[in-house]
């Protein structure tokens, strides 16, 4: 048995279900609502560390790993063949310019100059004979006792042998020159590496090295910077100015050596996006030491006015940096911000924030947007 209700009833029969839902569902909304009001409102205040924006004046600088290099190196080779007979320094000592190394058996190269010397003698002792006939056939050729073609041949003999002589002369400079490189002495100030040929060996003329020197006073330390600092680093440079550098071995504490920026390389590496720079270092503490990595700080300058912050208050997210801030109603207000740098410890914003507004420097995990806050002290 079916029952037909009019049209018009079982429209208004079907608007008023819907009306009776929709309150039902509004009042549940608000009972939802109320709750996490509720909820919200006892939660207690996260304790967060905070701290002022400011604005203040900041070094302009760049900081980079660099490695520290030898002013200068030498590898130390005999130019004379013998054997070694002495060796005068120690493995790490300290060398002047001058000072002797290596003593290469002197013998047989002395032998070689008393020989050159005797045969400069005779040769000499020759020319004054072949001179003192050429001047007596002169005689002879101005009083017509002679002919022509023999005065010439007499003079021949006198040139050829003031020419043997002089070749004597070179000869013996070279027996000599070659006696004082029996002396092996350092090229450069510096210090001593590993000894490579021990005392008692033999060795041939520029062979293998027997010993290097590295200057370290002054000293090299060289990084790199992007090729988008260069444009502000050459700028600086053409306007005369010397760029300060300071330096000091990774991982170390201390004074920083202090230097200047002596070399920009000319070519940007297209792999890396950067270029090499040198600075010099007068290292008369010895404190930089070739082959170690050094933490580099070159300064360009000074950033007037800027706005920063904690470096610690910036947090990173999947939209980027962010700061929260410190609202009126002690909640937490999540600001995104932008950054330009980090220096000492401090952040310089480029937009988001104002001087005078309060940020949170810790205690930021425990926050979210909206969340009370109680400020405590700085551990």
């Amino acid at each position: 048995m079916s029952t037909n209700l009019p049209a018009g009833l079982s429209a208004s029969l079907l608007r008023a279900v819907f009306a009776v839902a929709l309150v039902f569902l509004a009042a549940c909304s608000g009972k939802d609502s109320a709750a996490n009001k509720g909820k919200n409102a006892k939660q207690p205040p996260v304790p967060v560390v905070t701290a002022q924006v400011t604005r203040k004046t900041l070094p302009d600088q760049i900081h980079a790993v660099g490695n520290i290099e030898a002013y200068a190196t030498v590898q130390v080779k005999s130019r004379v063949d013998g054997e070694i007979t002495r060796v005068h320094f120690k493995e790490g000592d300290t060398v002047r310019n001058g000072q002797s190394l290596f003593t290469i058996d002197p013998r047989p190269l002395r032998a070689q100059v008393d020989l050159a010397s005797a045969n400069l003698a005779r040769d000499t002792a020759q020319l004054d004979n072949a001179r003192a006939q050429e001047r007596r056939y002169q005689n002879l050729l101005d009083q017509h006792f002679i002919s022509r073609e023999m005065y010439a041949q007499i003079r021949t003999t006198a040139e050829s042998s003031a020419a043997v002589v002089q070749a004597d002369e070179a000869a013996l400079k070279s027996a000599r020159l070659q006696l004082d490189y029996s002396e092996i002495r350092s090229p450069i100030d510096g210090v001593t590496g590993a000894l490579k040929v021990q005392g008692g060996n033999l060795v041939k003329a520029n062979d293998i090295p027997l010993l290097v020197v590295n200057q370290v006073s002054p000293i090299y330390v060289t990084f790199s910077v992007t090729e988008q600092q260069l444009p502000r680093i050459r700028q600086l440079l053409a306007e005369g100015k010397k760029l300060p550098v300071e330096a000091i071995p990774s991982r170390r504490a201390g004074v920083p050596e202090a230097g200047k920026l002596s070399f920009v390389d000319n070519t940007v590496d297209t792999t890396t996006g950067t270029i090499k720079l040198k600075g010099i270092f007068a290292n008369t503490g010895r404190t930089l030491w070739p082959g170690q990595f050094a933490d580099v700080t070159l300064t360009l300058g000074e950033l007037r006015d800027a706005l920063v912050v904690p470096a610690q208050a910036v947090q990173t997210g999947p939209d980027g940096p962010f700061v929260y801030v410190v609202s009126k109603d002690k909640t937490a207000e999540l600001r995104k911000v932008k950054t330009d740098r980090t220096l000492a410890g401090e952040t310089v914003i480029g937009s988001g924030l104002q001087t005078g507004e309060t940020i949170v420097v810790d205690g930021q995990m425990r926050l979210k947007p909206g969340a009370r806050i109680v400020a405590k002290p700085a551990p």
